[in-house]
């Protein structure tokens, strides 16, 4: 099996990602689908939606075997949650 290498540069690759989310996706997702993951291939704009990040990938992996794909989380900032959380309480 042969290994996908990414064919653009970390900063292009998150250029073409967010300009697709952005200007064909997001409308197409965001409502009803808050906190899902979207797979959205950088060259072709075609994406999947799903509760997480591998079955986002699998789905759009099985459609475009040599997609390169960029993650969404819909309605946050970021994908993934790392640090510390903050434990302070209401009062």
């Amino acid at each position: 099996m042969a290994v996908r290498q990414p064919r653009y540069s970390k900063e292009e690759f998150a250029r073409r990602g967010d300009e697709i989310y952005e200007t064909q996706v997001r409308s197409q997702v965001e409502e009803g689908n808050h906190g899902k993951i979207v797979a959205i291939d950088i060259e072709t704009g075609a994406f999947e939606v799903a509760d997480d990040l591998l079955a986002a990938s699998k789905h759009l992996l099985a459609r475009l075997p040599d997609a390169q794909t960029w993650f969404v989380r819909i309605g946050h900032p970021a994908v993934d949650h790392f640090g510390a959380r903050s434990l302070k309480t209401k009062q």
